[in-house]
């Protein structure tokens, strides 16, 4: 299952490869989860929708509306969209692991960030 959000940031990407991107820009980024998993339970859910969407918005929530230049989590990094879809990922694993939402049904998860209409990254991991 799937749910999506969205979240605008500021940022500039060091490195002569990202060309005009080097100037500190804002990005608005449509995020999208997608949560895999092989068991449902009883009432045939992997994870509610609404769980889902909250801890979805919580993520989002806390990178938006944010010079991430100056967030100390991505010193030394450039925040590129793969990275920013990693990151989402690795906080929502931290939900959804075993003791979290879903029982532990959840085994893996997708994060993708949509830059543009026609531009996305995405980042997959296990939880």
């Amino acid at each position: 299952m799937s749910v999506r959000d969205h979240m605008m940031v500021a940022h500039s990407l060091r490195g002569e490869v990202f060309g005009p991107a080097q100037a500190l820009h804002g990005a608005t980024y449509l995020v999208d989860a997608t949560f895999l998993g092989s068991t449902l339970d009883d009432h045939g859910i992997l994870l509610d929708i609404g769980l889902a969407a909250g801890a979805l918005r919580a993520v989002v929530a806390d990178l938006g509306y944010r010079n991430l230049d100056d967030d100390d989590r991505f010193a030394g990094r450039n925040t590129t969209t793969e990275v920013l879809a990693q990151h989402v990922a690795d906080r929502l694993a931290e939900q959804v692991g075993p003791a979290g939402l879903g029982g532990g049904r959840v085994s893996r998860l997708t994060v993708t960030l949509h830059e543009s209409h026609v531009a996305r990254a995405s980042y997959e991991r296990a939880v």
